[in-house]
């Protein structure tokens, strides 16, 4: 198994540490990764955490852009100034700090869900909202209704 899949939700300790799900950690392991870049998600409580490869993918995507544009510099501050390597210790633990946890709202849980080639970190009742919202959405679109519409 080389992909981050399925979901998990963790206690965080008394000083404030979780840990990351077994099966995650053995991705991580089994790529290499020595350490993990967070992303904050532009568009839901979460953070996006991968390998270098994830940093990669959107610092190449930062290149594709003309580098006098506002574009390219917003793009960059996204990346690098909402970004943030987290640190896995020996017990497979990372600290929920004020970066994640400002963002996410996570106060004594953690979720952990896997997006294949990354994972993500939410608070267990925002993802739980979250999944029902993106269920409702592929189910309208496999009824072939837009938002809103009752299928026929």
């Amino acid at each position: 198994m080389n992909r981050f899949l399925s979901s998990a939700v963790n206690k965080i300790d008394a000083k404030g540490r979780v840990s990351v799900p077994a099966h995650f950690r053995a991705v991580v392991q089994s790529r290499g990764y020595s350490e993990l870049y967070a992303i904050r998600q532009l568009d839901v409580p979460a953070l996006d955490v991968g390998g270098l490869d994830l940093l990669d993918r959107y610092e190449a995507r930062i290149d594709l852009e003309d580098p006098f544009m506002q574009t390219a510099d917003d793009m960059s501050f996204f990346v690098h100034g909402d970004g943030a390597f987290l640190k896995l210790d020996q017990d497979g633990r990372i600290t929920m700090t004020d970066f994640i946890r400002e963002h996410t709202g996570i106060t004594t849980e953690a979720a952990f869900v896997g997006r294949g080639n990354f994972f993500q970190i939410w608070e267990p009742g925002k993802l739980a909202a979250h999944g029902a919202q993106v269920r409702a959405r592929l189910l309208q679109l496999r009824q072939g209704t837009k938002p809103g519409e009752q299928p026929e």
